[in-house]
């Protein structure tokens, strides 16, 4: 058995050894491709690309690496490679641990420049001011909804939608304490409260233990670790920052909790690429006449264009009950079904980009 282990050892050792070598040579054309784009300024970060790329992948896979994997994989691959060629700064709503820092470190890897940041106004005004190159934050959630600072933020601010990231949302129970009749408040988010209320009910429903909510899951996670007879409810990664033990894991009420974030930037543009999906915002006039939204939404109905997200929110105009709509749907705005209605309602619109569509 022992002799037979060191042959396959030896074996992955020769392929590590090979897989080195097609990556030691995979970023000498990356930094080809760096000097290319630093020539004429061209934005180094192109999801549409690296989603070609894991489509291809896939396609041509034989298994047995589940696609999930070719995936993670790949995705540190072109994080690294970003690095290489030119290290960008990316601004997220913090702190550090936090589920938009993961979802960054998802799309721009653990080697990228990251600013923390405590509010959603402060990534967008990071964005716009070119502190940054690319900011993270959250959009909507599956159980609660949208985040409506975002959604008013984009309709105020000057910045694109680059991509969607797709993150699915596990809360852990972490303490110093060994046993739960020891803790006697805890630390979170309070729509993380809201998402392991059945955990809560269980657990801690005929006990007299306060339920403290804070701006993040992560300072939970910190309040948690230096405070005795506290607990959190937090991510894992914050529990894991902060040294706080993990009692429980995956405490939510669904197993299917997943949060939508956006990745934004100012002056970006992706290129036309299939399976894409565009988001606009849209104010129309004599909004309070009979059928102007509904003629509007039927030249996408004519076009066989399928929207997939309309959501108000008010125009905030003096004293009048207005609205901007958040529209998204199926399509790239370069598309010749999609090009002629934007540019019929162009007064009445503002493009947040096309992007490749991931949920």
């Amino acid at each position: 058995m022992e002799k037979k282990l060191t042959e396959i050892r030896e074996q992955i050792d020769a392929i590590d050894n090979q897989m080195l070598t097609l990556l030691n040579k995979r970023m000498e054309l990356v930094r080809e491709v760096g000097h290319l784009k630093r020539s004429n300024n061209a934005v180094i970060y192109r999801p549409e690309r690296e989603k070609a790329i894991l489509d291809r992948l896939n396609k041509i896979n034989t298994g047995p690496i589940a696609p999930q994997a070719i995936e993670a994989i790949f995705l540190e691959i072109f994080a690294a490679s970003r690095h290489f060629e030119l290290p960008e700064r990316v601004a997220y709503l913090g702190p550090e641990g936090s589920f938009t820092h993961q979802a960054a470190e998802s799309r721009f890897g653990a080697l990228s420049d990251y600013v923390s940041l405590s509010t959603i106004q402060s990534v967008f005004e990071s964005v716009e001011t070119g502190r940054v190159r690319f900011g993270v934050i959250p959009i909507e959630n599956n159980r609660e909804g949208s985040v409506h600072e975002t959604i008013d933020l984009l309709i105020s601010s000057d910045v694109r939608i680059v991509a969607e990231v797709p993150l699915d949302i596990h809360f852990t129970f972490a303490s110093m304490e060994d046993r739960l009749s020891h803790i006697k408040k805890i630390y979170s988010k309070d729509i993380a409260f809201r998402q392991c209320k059945r955990f809560l009910d269980e657990y801690f429903g005929d006990s007299n233990v306060e339920l403290i909510p804070v701006e993040s899951t992560s300072k939970a996670a910190k309040l948690a670790s230096e405070e005795p007879y506290a607990a959190a409810i937090c991510a894992r990664v914050a529990a894991t920052i902060h040294k706080l033990p993990l009692l429980f894991e995956n405490i939510e009420d669904s197993v299917y909790n997943r949060t939508r974030f956006l990745i934004i930037s100012k002056d970006f543009n992706n290129q036309k690429a299939a399976g894409s999906k565009t988001s606009l915002i849209v104010k129309l006039d004599n909004d309070t006449k009979a059928g102007t939204l509904a003629s509007f939404l039927n030249d996408f109905n004519e076009a066989g264009v399928n929207l997939t997200k309309i959501e108000s929110r008010p125009a905030k105009q003096k004293g009048k009950f207005n609205y901007w709509f958040l529209i998204d749907f199926d399509g790239h705005c370069e598309d010749e079904a999609i090009a002629p209605i934007l540019a019929k309602h162009g007064d009445h619109i503002k493009l947040l980009g096309s992007y490749v569509k991931l949920v």
